[in-house]
């Protein structure tokens, strides 16, 4: 067994296990373009269909809401995805936890 020191207190014995619990940067780096790729194709697939029934009903068919909704759709996702690699810090968190009643500080 391998031990490392840490920027930590304490130091941690080099094992698959702790190597497996940690995320790697590749990993890291995947999921925000997953989630980029995501975001950008429902905002750009909701703009167009928000440009289409704008088109066939308020605008006689004409193409250029569905390029503007389009557009925006797009130009939404790119600005999410823009935002989500400059703030490299920020949590993407799926449960929050509520806190107890008694414990409030």
């Amino acid at each position: 067994m391998f031990w490392f020191v840490s920027n930590e207190n304490t130091s941690k014995p080099f094992t698959l296990k702790n190597m497996a619990d940690q995320k790697r940067s590749e990993d890291v780096l995947g999921e925000k373009w997953d989630r980029c790729i995501a975001d950008t194709a429902i905002k750009t697939a909701s703009g167009l269909g928000v440009g289409i029934v704008l088109s066939f009903i308020l605008f006689k068919r004409k193409t250029w809401p569905v390029a503007l909704g389009t557009g925006f759709g797009l130009g939404m996702g790119y600005s999410n995805c823009q935002n989500d690699f400059q703030q490299p810090y920020l949590l993407h968190g799926k449960r929050v936890k509520a806190p107890l009643n008694g414990s409030q500080s």
